[in-house]
């Protein structure tokens, strides 16, 4: 029976606890590049012994970006400093993956002839008010391109591990989606070829990376709307992805059109309102060989390690209580054992768009008082 701070094993990377930072977008790239303000960030995480930190997520082609100020891991030109951030992070004792994405329809950003917005079907977006474009099938395969790329360069800056994206509606999510999805090629239809985009991504990357290098994804256990991905659905890929050889899954859920439902849910203030997505995680758990990251409203020392102990998941992944607290970890580990502080208001990724980049609203009030 496992607890937070076991040592786990993922394809030769030696975590020194089961705890990760899941993805989150900080505000704080300049056109794509890391700068000193993230690399600071996530330092600072290692240094409060974060078991594996997981940069926000960093787009593969331009017209793949969904917010501004976000990581790009498009061109070499951004090596050089996320050479410095793997160093940085390296020299504090710990392990850092990056997060791949496209972001599909889901972009803020104004469409522009260099930057067209792709998706796999011309469904309209309501939250995102936009129609794609239908990707013709060369456009798919030049993605798929684009991510094996892009896993090289992760390779190549001195992370540890990839993560590819496959959750909270972007464009591989999107594939996956009936709701988005309503081509009639083969990568649309039956989940098999729903998939089809995700399994030819992931063999690109795998051949881009080679079967040393930790290459792991986030997934939606469902989307939480109607006629989007459900889990019968989600099992299968999983399954598929586990046979293929991923090395580990983060179980998420929802997307922007899920509201209250969504990946960040709000006002979690009770344990039993913790590990949302933790049913639909066991089920998939039941399924795979590979460990399974649990994402979603963690925020005790007693929930993760219920949830270790029982082996419904490997580990456990959180994003706002270490946007207030980046000593959660050290802090448990040195025998303070009270709840993280964070209340789940999501102020903070409203600061994420000023431009200071992400901060806990809550905790700087406090501090100013």
């Amino acid at each position: 029976m496992a607890e937070l701070f076991d040592e786990i094993e993922i394809n030769g990377m030696t975590l020194k606890n089961r705890s990760v930072r899941s993805a989150t977008w900080a505000g704080m790239a300049e056109d794509g590049r890391c700068t000193a303000k993230l690399i600071q960030l996530l330092e600072e995480l290692a240094r409060n012994d974060v078991g594996l930190i997981i940069t926000g997520f960093a787009y593969v082609l331009p017209n793949g970006q969904a917010l501004t100020r976000q990581l790009g891991i498009h061109d070499d030109a951004v090596i050089p400093n996320l050479l410095e951030l793997t160093k940085r992070v390296h020299a504090a004792n710990g392990k850092i993956a990056m997060q791949i994405v496209h972001a599909g329809v889901q972009t803020v950003l104004r469409t522009r002839k260099d930057r067209p917005v792709w998706g796999p079907s011309a469904v309209y977006d309501k939250t995102f008010q936009k129609t794609p474009k239908a990707m013709t099938q060369r456009e798919i395969k030049e993605t798929v391109h684009a991510f094996a790329r892009a896993a090289g360069r992760v390779k190549r800056a001195g992370f540890d591990a990839v993560q590819l994206h496959g959750a909270h509606g972007y464009l591989v999510s999107q594939f996956l989606s009936p709701l988005r999805n309503r081509r009639t090629d083969r990568y649309g239809g039956p989940i098999e070829n729903r998939a089809k985009f995700l399994f030819e991504i992931y063999r690109a990357v795998r051949k881009s990376v080679g079967r040393d290098f930790p290459v792991l994804i986030k997934l939606n256990a469902k989307d939480f709307v109607r006629g989007g991905l459900n889990q019968r659905d989600t099992l299968l890929v999983a399954r598929r992805l586990d046979e293929m050889g991923i090395d580990a899954i983060e179980m998420s859920g929802g997307i922007p059109a899920a509201g209250d439902l969504g990946p960040a849910r709000p006002k979690i203030r009770k344990a039993k309102e913790e590990a949302y997505f933790l049913p639909l995680a066991r089920k998939i758990k039941k399924q795979v060989s590979v460990p399974i990251i649990l994402v979603g409203g963690i925020r005790s020392l007693k929930t993760v390690n219920q949830i270790l102990k029982t082996g419904a998941a490997d580990l456990v992944s959180m994003s706002r209580p270490l946007i207030r607290e980046p000593g959660l970890i050290r802090r448990w580990k040195e025998g303070d054992r009270k709840k993280a502080k964070c209340i789940s208001c999501n102020q903070c990724f409203q600061a994420a768009r000023s431009p200071e980049g992400v901060y806990c609203v809550v905790e700087r009030l406090v501090k100013q008082r």
